[in-house]
């Protein structure tokens, strides 16, 4: 967390308020999130810079600045972004990261409770480095079925942990894995290489519904994730099988199972639908 329905939501909603914004003054609060990068140069280079976009990629946040560089927060799993056209309150400030002060007083922050998240700045040369790095964009209309199963046909890693591969598939990890996996009818653990075209095809297209209703939901709130409003996300509500084993399956009645062999992090799935 979070992953690409949470940073779409947060891109989406600070996007509009931040586009052709400068920024007065910037503050770093804590340095261990920085990336290759020291806090003189990137306070040197956001002061007195204007956004010209916020967008994502991956489950990255991207501003892009007018001087050409690119700052990149990954918010990971307690971190946000939010825009403030008032005075912080003391338990929002508590574990504010990146505070910009934008020319008309408002602030945008990343706020990030664990500091697990990263920032980043690179120049032109270096974003493409970056970005060539990352597998397709599930939500854009050339992620096909061929091109997901070209990207994948090659491993025999768990099918799980090659879906949340972002050099193979941008944006997806562990909560939206366990619920496309389960809507395609499909076991976490089977070997990638030998899916078929049709299992390729479920899959691809379970990917694409979950993240779509993920977005509309804005988003997954387990614990920390916030969107670029500072509101909890709703998705959770809709969970089928992330978190619930022990719990009775929606499809069939059995006993979910709930493992951390496949990649030491939770699968939950059902034995009887996942076969």
């Amino acid at each position: 967390m979070p992953e690409l329905p949470e940073v779409e939501t947060i891109v989406r909603e600070i996007g509009p308020q931040l586009q052709g914004a400068k920024i007065a003054r910037a503050e770093l609060r804590k340095t261990d999130v920085l990336r290759e990068l020291s806090k003189p140069r990137l306070l040197k280079t956001l002061q007195g810079n204007t956004i010209e976009q916020v967008y994502r990629r991956a489950k990255h946040i991207v501003f892009r600045l007018v001087s050409g560089h690119r700052m990149i927060i990954q918010p990971r799993m307690t971190g946000s972004v939010i825009v403030y056209d008032r005075k912080l309150t003391r338990d929002e400030l508590k574990y504010a990261v990146l505070i910009g002060t934008l020319s008309d007083g408002r602030k945008f922050v990343y706020r990030d409770v664990r500091r697990l998240g990263t920032i980043w700045l690179l120049d032109e040369d270096g974003w493409i480095a970056y970005t060539a790095r990352i597998g397709p964009e599930p939500l854009e209309e050339t992620f096909t079925p061929l091109v997901f199963a070209d990207r994948m046909k090659h491993t025999r890693t768990a099918v799980k942990k090659a879906i949340m591969d972002q050099r193979r598939l941008a944006g997806v990890g562990n909560i939206y894995a366990n619920e496309a996996l389960f809507d395609a009818r499909l076991n976490p653990a089977k070997s990638t290489n030998r899916l078929s075209l049709d299992e390729f095809a479920r899959l691809h297209a379970a990917i694409v519904d979950v993240l779509q209703r993920a977005l509309a939901s804005s988003g997954t709130t387990l614990r920390d994730y916030r969107t670029g409003k500072g509101e909890r996300g709703r998705f959770q509500f809709a969970l089928r099988v992330y978190g619930r084993g022990g719990e009775k399956c929606v499809q069939c009645g059995r006993t979910l199972v709930m493992t951390h062999e496949i990649d030491k992090r939770q699968t939950t799935y059902c034995r009887n639908c996942q076969r």
